[in-house]
């Protein structure tokens, strides 16, 4: 079972380009995987509870009830637009959520790691995050370098500061517990560094899910959120599918929340007494114009704004291609429409034409099963869909630019075989008819296997491709270790259709 999850996120308004990166990486990893054969739960959703949406819902004359309401229905509007195939979509105002947050806050509480204490200190509203006065930068949020407040109060606290050795350990025994090795590193410093407990609740607050033990406080946002894994996983309500998907396979999370899932989040399931993710696997932000993108210097960019001209596909692919999962990457309209005209309209949808074309002008679009295994110019691209496969595998280290990169090599080797055997060359002479069989066999195996191939990123295109293909079922019907194999096109009627990817003219 490949359990994985995104964040789950503060519905404060349209998610923007940098919050759908870290979903459409876990779709695209979960639609690999079920194209291999494995069986896949994978899950998004959002946060509801906290300061930041008690207080916008304030600002909008709603309770917060009413105003995640609404918000959230711009979250659907978004994953549908980006075709995203998550399983399930969770909110932690559901039962299912605090009927987990209550009874594993009480096993934290059982195991002696919570106290009462007074706290007092800098609070990030937009992060919902307590910080020491050393972690802030010219005394301003780190992450959103904003004015922070003091907050003072009468707590329960978590004692974090027990857990800082065998986080270490476990680090240690499992160095891919944290990828990449930078953010594993970062880890490893703050630990070392020595932790401090940290407050789990809030007493002047009451829009959140009260502590099971003391009713007059609601438990701190991200101690509420973090369980938001546990609860989609089925503790509450499907203690069987609990027991098959945990621990999870992979959370996928930006390097500003990393210390939430790599040192609170394990931490609190030691104390809960629960197994801890496989992997923390950590990006690094979408940056325009060299800066963090933000309302405030109008850098903020949706994905509404984007697929009008791009469409899904062609929004999927550019994030999976151009963006590194990782590093910190800079996002451009004109590297976008670049990407677009080059990979897709020229490299893909050019072949896709070419080849279609021609099956339909010389062989009405039935073209015979047959092949020549021998040739060199099958050979060479027969050795490029297999590169092409096992680069796919990319898919699994979430190295989703490097599987690509592997398909491109194919539609390239796809496009020089065209040129080779130059099958305008062979139409001309009736002695050449079965070699003509043979290169357009070739030809459009190398659409079908590269269907398969990309039907992870682009499912839209993949789809309309493999119906030009006059192919039964879908290209990501699996499993991949049999569709993915070039080998003989099947004697089937392709048709020719408009094309995949109309260039994009630039004024």
């Amino acid at each position: 079972m490949k359990y994985l999850s995104t964040p789950i996120y503060y519905p404060n308004d349209r998610p923007h380009i940098g919050t759908a990166y870290t979903t459409l990486v876990a779709d695209a990893v979960a639609r690999y995987w079920r194209l291999v054969g494995e069986e896949v739960y994978s899950v998004t959703g959002v946060d509801e509870y906290g300061l930041k949406i008690a207080r916008a819902a304030q600002d909008h004359g709603m309770t917060p009830q009413e105003w995640v309401d609404d918000i959230v229905v711009r979250f659907h509007e978004t994953w549908d637009l980006l075709d995203m195939s998550f399983d399930d979509f969770i909110r932690t105002t559901e039962e299912r959520h605090r009927n987990t947050v209550q009874p594993l806050l009480q096993r934290m509480y059982d195991a002696g790691d919570v106290y009462k204490s007074h706290y007092e200190g800098p609070y990030c509203v937009a992060c919902e995050a307590y910080y020491t006065p050393e972690q802030l930068v010219d005394g301003l949020c780190p992450v959103h370098r904003r004015a922070v407040e003091i907050h003072a109060e009468d707590n329960w606290f978590f004692r974090l500061s027990a857990y800082g050795d065998r986080l270490l350990r476990h680090i240690a025994a499992h160095p891919e517990f944290i990828t990449p090795e930078t953010r594993r590193n970062e880890v490893i410093g703050f630990i070392q560094q020595g932790l401090d407990d940290i407050s789990m609740s809030r007493s002047s607050l009451t829009w959140g899910i009260p502590l099971p033990w003391d009713p007059s406080q609601v438990a701190y946002v991200w101690f509420d959120a973090l369980i938001n894994y546990v609860s989609a996983a089925g503790f509450s309500d499907d203690p069987d599918r609990f027991a098959r998907q945990w621990p999870i396979w992979a959370h996928l999370v930006g390097k500003d929340i990393l210390r939430f899932h790599a040192v609170y989040w394990p931490a609190m399931l030691m104390s809960a007494g629960l197994a801890l993710p496989r992997q923390v696997a950590v990006h690094g932000f979408l940056l325009v114009g060299g800066e963090k993108m933000s309302k405030s210097n109008a850098t903020q960019i949706l994905p509404s704004d984007l697929v009008p001209t791009f469409g899904s596909d062609g929004y999927r692919y550019h994030f999976l291609r151009d963006v590194s999962f990782g590093p910190d990457n800079n996002f451009s309209w004109e590297g976008m429409v670049e990407r677009y005209n080059a990979d897709l309209a020229n490299d893909l949808g050019n072949l896709a034409n070419r080849v279609l074309n021609i099956a339909v002008t010389y062989r009405q679009g039935r073209v015979p099963a047959v092949s020549d295994p021998g040739a060199p110019e099958e050979t060479a691209l027969r050795a490029a869909a297999a590169e092409a496969l096992a680069a796919l595998d990319g898919f699994a280290e979430f190295r989703t630019k490097q599987a690509l990169d592997g398909v491109w090599r194919l539609f390239g080797a796809a496009n020089g075989f065209v040129e080779a055997t130059a099958p305008w060359k062979l139409n001309k002479d009736p002695d050449l008819a079965g070699r003509l069989d043979q290169v357009l066999n070739a030809a459009l195996e190398s659409l079908r296997v590269g269907a398969v191939l990309i039907s992870p990123v682009m499912p839209r295109a993949a789809s309309r491709l493999w119906e030009m293909l006059g192919l039964p079922g879908g290209p990501g019907d699996g499993p991949l270790a049999a569709t993915g194999v070039f080998g003989t096109f099947p004697a089937v009627t392709v048709t020719k259709g408009d094309p995949l990817f109309p260039r994009i003219e630039v004024p």
